[in-house]
């Protein structure tokens, strides 16, 4: 018979405590987890998004759980707990469960397969009106932009050391776009997924914190006050668009045909959000297709995509100096393509007669459509008449696809 004390201490072993009392880079790791799971559920920041991610990453950060992802070296090879190495993609899903557990699997069936990125993205294309930015064309061009602060942190990247994919990977986190930087990473550096969609996605629920800041920076109260219909009025459009349902179903096809000619490495992203953006605009005959896609298959592909993300970020895999570099990072290259954005408005403003208000420019990252919500309420606190709405979802949704674009061209060059 074991003693009282022999029990207490194998229920003590049992327990989850004696790892996290000789670890106590978990407890961390919960703090991290909890702070995301408070943002997304008190502050409302992106919680569709956040709130999977955070509860992944408590999930995977309790010792003998077997939630966190167990990711494979630049070879693809695994140690089993056998001791045994192996290389993971030689080995069939089911062992891929048995040995390493459920996220495990998913994980490299759903993420780093590349599945659910495109899948978003053509929920994100249904969900997307283009009408904004067809109206104002010429808007678009902050959303082209803003990609500077991509490649102007991808090279501050390289002077610090990093490989140009790992460069390239945090760069992408300033296009403001969650499945755009999963894509990337997976295809450039993807023992680096769970840092640098972690950082993508807490920037993305930033937004109302972050374009304040820049735009206090480096904005002006009477450039905050430029009211732009008043401008309309004064500088009214010549061409007018004459049947804007035409080329809405016209915009979709002609952009996926122009992006597989000329950014091939692109299409998986910008042609399943143009077919997505398709589905929609073509009305009453594709209603289902656009339902299922905008609804029950864009919410389970998020769901999958959040948890497996935040299960990447264990305490092993998180708590390392490269770690930390890319949330710094990927910090400056959000605030980058936001200010350049404003200094391309700031710039046009010099030269054209029709001024713009440059909190157009800072909605030309994607994170669509909560900055253009947070620079239209910057604008109606200046001003309650002054809504810039309409013209910033011109600009942002320029960015959905200057971003998407940006990291075809990384992956065709550097992939």
């Amino acid at each position: 018979m074991q003693s009282f004390s022999e029990i207490l201490e194998r229920v003590y072993d049992m327990t989850a405590i004696s790892n996290i009392v000789s670890e106590p880079s978990y407890l961390l790791m919960y703090v991290i987890a909890f702070g995301l799971l408070y943002l997304g559920i008190v502050k409302k920041y992106e919680p569709l998004l956040l709130i999977p991610i955070a509860f992944g990453v408590l999930i995977a950060n309790f010792p003998g759980g077997d939630m966190g992802v167990v990711q494979a070296d630049s070879a693809g090879m695994v140690t089993l707990a056998d001791g045994t190495v192996r290389n993971i993609w030689e080995m069939p899903l089911h062992d891929i469960s048995h040995e390493f557990g459920i996220i495990t699997y998913l994980y490299y069936a759903l993420i780093k397969s590349g599945l659910l990125p495109p899948i978003i993205f053509m929920g994100v294309g249904a969900l997307t009106d283009f009408g904004p930015m067809l109206r104002n064309l010429k808007l678009a061009i902050f959303g082209a932009a803003a990609q500077f602060g991509i490649f102007a942190v991808l090279l501050a990247a390289l002077a610090l050391g990093f490989t140009p994919q790992e460069a390239a990977s945090l760069g992408i986190i300033g296009g403001a776009d969650g499945p755009t930087a999963i894509f990337t990473t997976i295809k450039l550096a993807p023992h680096l997924l769970g840092p640098i969609a972690i950082a993508a996605y807490s920037y993305m629920a930033l937004v109302p914190v972050i374009i304040p800041l820049v735009v206090k920076c480096l904005c002006s109260k009477d450039e905050l006050l430029i009211n732009m219909r008043e401008q309309d009025k004064l500088y009214p459009e010549k061409n007018e668009v004459k049947n804007m349902k035409t080329l809405k179903i016209i915009f979709p096809i002609a952009t996926t045909t122009i992006v597989a000619i000329f950014v091939p490495t692109a299409v998986s992203l910008v042609g399943m959000l143009m077919f997505g953006n398709l589905i929609k605009e073509i009305g009453p005959d594709t209603n289902r297709l656009f339902q299922t896609a905008s609804n029950g298959l864009m919410n389970t592909a998020t769901i999958f995509l959040g948890l497996c993300v935040g299960a990447t970020m264990t305490a092993e895999a998180f708590l390392n100096w490269t770690t930390l570099g890319i949330v710094a990072g990927g910090f400056l290259a959000f605030a980058l393509s936001i200010a350049s954005g404003i200094c391309m408005v700031k710039v046009w403003n010099i030269f054209a007669k029709k001024k713009i208000n440059p909190l157009v420019g800072a909605t030309g990252l994607s994170a669509v459509p909560m900055a253009s919500r947070v620079c239209n309420g910057i604008s109606t606190k200046y001003n309650p008449k002054n809504h810039v709405l309409n013209y910033c979802m011109a600009s942002n949704v320029a960015g959905v696809i200057g971003s998407a674009v940006a990291a075809g061209v990384l992956i065709s060059f550097l992939g």
